[in-house]
């Protein structure tokens, strides 16, 4: 009951006039490949109890097994359907699917789908380390500059609700480490996302108006792994004409110590286009709480020692493991929303009156 009575003030806002518009990192959705354990039972219900108060999530990290999906989609109910990508192949595509979840009363799927390949001249180019031959052992590793696709395809498609068209492509941008030749790819990655979508907007576009004579209209939404607000990261999210709305931008919607890597960034032609809402639901505030109670609950469920192979990120303490277990029942991002309204209807009785 707890947590329907918190999640409320969103549920209520839903309406025949706006869209409420999501993105959420549910973490390694639902491997088990890192060994906390499967989720339980309850957590799909938590996690479906959260995903019914919005009419569209984006939904990143779901793996190659799509049951876990299923079992969420039987739980929100047979006006919700979804769009999933096939795996993305390769060390930095961790087998991980990108889905579109969304409830079939409120938006309808306009038959576009697809995942974003790069042209020749627009490829993401970054630096790579190349070890040296093995008949050099003392040599340095040489630095080269390579030219490459996206880690994890970015997947648009195309969907409407009420009068309000749109094309929106989720991603999860390649992360590695927060310095270096892996930073300035995650950079990169995100620069030529911005340019690719802004140069179909203003070139491609104008021979795709619609009826009314508007332009597609683009919202990018999901892990961005942007750094904090004022990191080169979220400069190359801003480029291109792309904005991200007032109303989740900065910290305004992040609590001391949230991160920064979820995003939703806009490029919208249609001077209809309003937003009227957003925020960030806090996951842990009814569910799987920290405190001695709920980790009494759940000690059995909790790995004896922590999996983790890296011992520098090890947790030392059974209340650390038990934080870190709770991110593979929920996930170590929060769901991140906006909504839109679709409701144009006044607007086209004053052209035609006009």
């Amino acid at each position: 009951m707890a947590i329907r009575e918190r999640l409320a003030p969103i549920r209520n806002r839903r309406s025949d006039s706006s869209l409420l518009l999501a993105t959420w990192n549910i973490r390694d959705f639902d491997s088990n490949k890192f060994k906390y354990g499967p989720r339980r039972p309850e957590t799909f219900y938590y996690l479906a109890e959260m995903i019914a108060c919005f009419d569209l999530v984006a939904i990143q990290e779901v793996n190659r097994d799509l049951r876990p999906l299923e079992t969420l989609m039987k739980i929100l109910g047979r006006e919700w359907d979804y769009i999933a990508t096939d795996t993305t192949e390769g060390p930095g595509g961790n087998e991980e699917r990108m889905a579109f979840v969304y409830n079939t009363e409120k938006v309808w799927f306009r038959k576009i789908a697809g995942e974003v390949v790069l042209p020749e001249g627009q490829l993401v180019v970054s630096p790579k380390k190349v070890k040296p031959p093995k008949d050099q052992p003392q040599a340095e590793p040489t630095e080269i500059e390579v030219k490459q696709q996206f880690a994890r395809s970015p997947f648009l498609v195309a969907f409407q609700s009420g009068w309000f068209r749109f094309s929106l492509c989720t991603v999860h941008i390649y992360y590695g480490a927060a310095s270096g030749a892996a930073l300035k790819r995650r950079i990169a990655e995100i620069e030529r996302l911005v340019q690719f979508f802004a140069r179909r907007q203003d070139e491609v576009s104008k021979q795709e108006k619609d009826r009314f004579g508007q332009v597609e209209n683009y919202i990018l939404l999901g892990d961005f792994n942007v750094v904090s607000p004022e990191h080169k990261t979220m400069a190359a999210l801003k480029s291109e004409g792309f904005t991200v709305p007032p109303a989740i931008d900065g910290r305004k919607v992040r609590g001391e110590g949230d991160h920064f890597y979820d995003q939703i960034a806009v490029r919208v032609k249609d001077e209809r286009f309003r937003i009227v809402g957003g925020g960030m639901i806090d996951m842990f505030a009814d569910v799987f709480r920290d405190n001695a109670g709920d980790r009494k609950i759940y000690a059995a469920h909790i790995p004896k020692k922590d999996p983790e192979k890296n011992e520098r990120f090890r947790a030392k303490t059974p209340q650390e493991l038990y934080r870190k277990w709770r991110t593979w029942q929920m996930s170590d991002h929060s769901p991140l929303w906006i909504e839109i309204e679709t409701d144009f209807a006044d607007s086209y009785l004053q052209d035609i009156a006009g």
